[in-house]
């Protein structure tokens, strides 16, 4: 049974996978015809009206006193500044490039749960954090054409989201997660609808566009609920390094539909940031407890 339950997740897991890369090369599709405060309110617009729906068919709405708590509140600000960071950077440089330096995302939970949460890190996972990081660095490439404004903003981008899972594991467990969901969209839709004419304006949307954008969205929620279903069942150690598979799916599109190149250097930094999460996902199945970071399995939700 175990066997089969570790299967199903897995499965899971790739499509969620699969419609977070997509929606994440929608998004980059119409980078170049609407400011990121536009296509943060379209999509998160999209977005919240489904969650809704969602929330009431589940009664997951409560009074609006109970997310009125500074952990909530901070969640939801690193939750905009995430989108805001990420959807300008995909804007700017290589999808490949964007979701690789993603892939610190565990290590950054691990380590902001051994520093600001206590959690025991032994000096192995200290290590795997390091290296991580320097797989980042490898991807980066400090100099004039690596260590540009857009890979740094992924890298904040990186920080902001790690800081959102933080706050959602101190979360009381009785305030539904579909009800934090939609706060969180709603607020989201909301800054990016002030940050549209700062940004340029409200541009026109073709129906290309407007179709893209609704695309993404869609696979958005398609990616969260596979993600709750994936981590449902089976062990969270064998499941969750799946993640690692968005890597592929990122490369697969940018070489396709965007003509991305991935050169050695951008490989190898991959690998290293995969080896140190995978041997993080392993010391802390070792120890005997649910990972740390399986809660860092996916970027910003809007």
């Amino acid at each position: 049974m175990q066997s089969s339950s570790n299967f199903r997740g897995i499965i899971f897991m790739c499509l969620a996978m699969v419609a977070f890369s997509c929606n994440d090369a929608l998004v980059k599709s119409v980078t170049g015809a609407m400011n990121v405060g536009q296509i943060m309110f379209v999509r998160g617009l999209l977005t919240t009206l489904m969650v809704i729906v969602i929330a009431r068919h589940f009664r997951a709405f409560r009074p609006l006193r109970t997310i009125l708590k500074p952990v909530i509140i901070l969640r939801i600000v690193m939750e905009a500044l995430a989108s805001i960071t990420y959807i300008s950077a995909l804007g700017q440089i290589p999808l490949a490039n964007a979701s690789a330096i993603m892939q610190a995302l565990p290590l950054a939970v691990t380590l902001g749960a051994a520093v600001f949460l206590g959690e025991p890190v032994g000096w192995r996972r200290w290590t795997a954090i390091f290296v991580g990081f320097i797989g980042v660095l490898i991807v980066l490439r400090p100099g004039p054409e690596g260590f540009t404004p857009a890979a740094l903003t992924v890298v904040a981008c990186v920080f902001c989201t790690a800081t959102r899972d933080l706050c959602t594991r101190r979360i009381d467990h009785d305030i539904p997660s579909l009800y934090i969901t939609v706060t969180t969209a709603l607020v989201t839709t909301l800054v990016g609808a002030a940050l549209i004419v700062p940004l340029g304006g409200w541009q026109p949307m073709s129906t290309t566009t407007l179709t893209h954008v609704a695309a993404a969205s869609l696979l958005l929620m398609v990616g969260y609920q596979t993600i709750v279903l994936a981590m449902r069942g089976g062990d969270i150690s064998v499941i969750a390094p799946f993640r690692y598979t968005s890597l592929l799916f990122a490369i697969t599109i940018g070489i396709f539909f965007f003509s991305e190149k991935p050169d050695a250097w951008m490989l190898l930094g991959v690998a290293v940031i995969v080896g140190s999460g995978l041997y993080t996902f392993y010391r802390e199945s070792r120890r005997g407890k649910n990972p740390v970071a399986r809660s860092a399995v996916t970027g910003p939700l809007e």
